[in-house]
């Protein structure tokens, strides 16, 4: 209802400041909202918030976080030019991964941005996020390369929607990010036809 209200994402913004159902918030140092543009063609959503993005209040700053600005950088976006968020907008104590219900409880605030954003794709950086997002219980690495519908109440018409493999993940698993690139080259193919 409070993420519903919101007709701008200042307002968004503002209304998940205030917001208290999720106990995230009481044990962050920052609410990480989002960064980029608010009439980006592609918005992409993590899985949460680390220790850097917690101290800056920005998503994806730190190492994951540059390696997705060079990413972006390869098919010709920056952070001016897209969204990123998070599924949860506070770090998670020692950095562990969201549960469920902080999940979705911050969801529909997600959903919200997509919806208020309306941009020409939706992309999930990990597993959990394209989970979270898709509705989807596969690997990333079964998800990445297909493309599906996002659907929401207030999204007319609904998006493609597909995933990529983390950042953080690629830093660990430096060979997949020839997957990671093949996928980079799909989104730019589908970002100029449209």
């Amino acid at each position: 209802m409070l993420a519903a209200a919101a007709d701008t994402l200042d307002a968004l913004k503002a209304a998940l400041a205030r917001y208290d159902g999720c106990a995230l918030a009481k044990t962050a140092t920052n609410l990480v909202f989002g960064d980029g543009s608010a009439t980006a063609r592609v918005v992409l959503i993590g899985e949460a918030p680390g220790a850097e993005e917690d101290r800056q209040g920005v998503p994806f700053v730190g190492v994951s976080g540059q390696l997705l600005d060079r990413m972006l950088a390869s098919i010709g976006l920056d952070r001016a030019q897209v969204f990123i968020s998070n599924t949860v907008f506070w770090r998670p104590p020692g950095n562990r991964a969201p549960t469920s219900q902080e999940v979705a409880t911050c969801m529909p605030f997600v959903i919200r941005i997509i919806e208020l954003i309306r941009p020409a794709m939706l992309v999930a950086l990990g597993g959990p996020a394209a989970n979270a997002l898709l509705n989807r219980s596969e690997s990333v690495s079964r998800l990445r390369g297909r493309w599906v519908t996002f659907e929401s109440a207030g999204l007319d018409p609904p998006i493609p929607a597909t995933a990529l493999f983390h950042p953080a993940y690629l830093l660990r698993s430096p060979g997949q990010k020839r997957f990671a690139w093949r996928d980079l080259v799909a989104i730019k193919k589908r970002l100029s036809a449209g």
